[in-house]
Formats: C-alpha cells, structure tokens, sequence
C-alpha cells in the first residue's frame, strides 16, 4: 500500500500528462464519430456511428475517473498513512564555513569526547552534556519537552523542543514501536528550533501501546549526534465495525 502510494507520487505529472493526451485522442475520436452520426443517412451506418460515440465517450469518462482517484491518493489519502511521503534530507553543504568555532574541551565526566573535524573545526559534540536519565537529551540543545518521556499520545501530536547545536546541519524525528528494531522518519528541518515546534506527530493509524520518538541532529560537517529518545504510550481506541 505504502509502496504504491509512493509510485503515485512520485510520477503524478507523468499520469497527468498520459491522461491528458489520452482525453486528447478519444475527444478527437467523440467529435468524429458525432460528426458521423449527424451527417448519415441509413440505419446501419447510423448504428455504427452511435457505437464509436458510446465507445469515446465512456473511455472519456474512465479517463477523467483516473484523474480524479490519483488526485483523491495523492491529496488526501497520502498525506494520511505513515510513511507513504518520504522526507526528503536536506542537502548538506559541506563547503561551507562552520558558525561557531569552539575552544576544544578536555572530556570529563559525563561529557563528550572531543572529537576531530575537517579544517580544525571543533565538533557540536564537545560541549554537549547529556541530561540525566534520558541519553542523549541535552537541555538547550537536543530535547523533546512535549510530549514528556512516559506520557500518553493520540491523533495529531504537536512535537515541541529543541534543535540547537553549533554548526547546525539539520533534524529529524523518527519513531517505532518498542520492540521493533527499524525506525521511521516521520518528518525533518533544517531551521534552528529553541523551545519551540519541531513538528507534528499524526498517531491516529498507529496501533495503541509503547513507542519511541527520537529527535536526530547532524551538524554541518555531516556528524550525527547521538540520538534524544523518549518513550510514549499511544491511546488510540480501536474502531470496532459494527455487524
């Protein structure tokens, strides 16, 4: 489903435009054959000339049904099943000069090694102290402040937090239930957030228990840092259909 989704996206204007010329083709064919019938004279002829009519105009109509659906799949039901619009990465630059240089740091407890980057720049890492109890969650840098670790979710969740981080490349959130092993990218950003909105987080289609949300940041010389993980609970009711 999500595959075939995807397909429908990704070549939408190729189905457009192959609908279009097909529409093309059979109205050519409509007027010719109403032309025909209004200008014949026997029974047989007309009979065959009625046909062609009935025959372009209900290929017309199979046309415009298929611009319709693949509209409906890639408007409204793509933008709904999880998945089905893969976030593009934004494109690093890695030319580019780092905005903040900072004094390397000799590492110490419950800090980050100092790590090398290209050019003598310092490392995002350096300075980065991770917030007691959940790994990776660095207060005014890397956090997920709503929805909270432990908290119950539904429908449309709005992502609060913060990405921070010097010489900051990008974000994105992914999730997965607790025990699967495979993440999903649900959205990403390339702007600096400081308490604020990373995204939205639509868990209406997921199934109720345990998940986790992961906040991701890369810097801009192409380190990813260690991930922000919180754990929620998904509350949807499942619909029961009636008998």
């Amino acid at each position: 489903m999500i595959e075939a989704l995807r397909l429908f996206r990704a070549y939408e204007v190729w189905i457009y435009l192959l609908l279009g010329l097909g529409a093309l083709y059979f109205v050519r064919k409509f007027i010719l054959a109403w032309q025909e019938l209004r200008d014949s004279g026997f029974g047989l002829e007309r009979e065959n000339a009625q046909l062609r009519l009935n025959q372009a105009a209900g290929f017309l109509v199979l046309l415009l049904a298929m611009a319709i659906s693949e509209f409906v799949l890639v408007s409204f039901i793509a933008p709904s099943v999880p998945g089905a619009i893969p976030l593009p990465t934004p494109t690093l630059d890695l030319l580019a000069s780092p905005t903040t240089t900072l004094p390397p740091t000799t590492p110490g407890a419950g800090s980050l090694p100092v790590a090398a980057t290209p050019g003598g720049a310092s490392s995002a890492a350096e300075t980065l102290t991770p917030q007691s109890g959940q790994p990776g969650c660095i207060p005014g840098q890397i956090e997920i402040t709503s929805p909270t670790h432990g908290g119950e979710v539904s429908e449309v969740v709005e992502i609060l937090g913060t990405a921070n981080i010097p010489n900051f490349g990008f974000y994105k959130l992914e999730m997965k239930r607790v025990e699967e092993t495979s993440w999903l990218t649900i959205l990403a950003g390339n702007e600096l957030i400081t308490n604020g909105t990373l995204g939205s987080w639509n868990t209406s289609l997921l199934s109720p228990g345990d998940h986790q949300l992961s906040l991701i940041l890369t810097d801009n010389q192409g380190q990813v840092l260690e991930p922000c993980i919180i754990q929620v609970r998904v509350t949807n009711t499942a619909v029961t259909p009636q008998p």
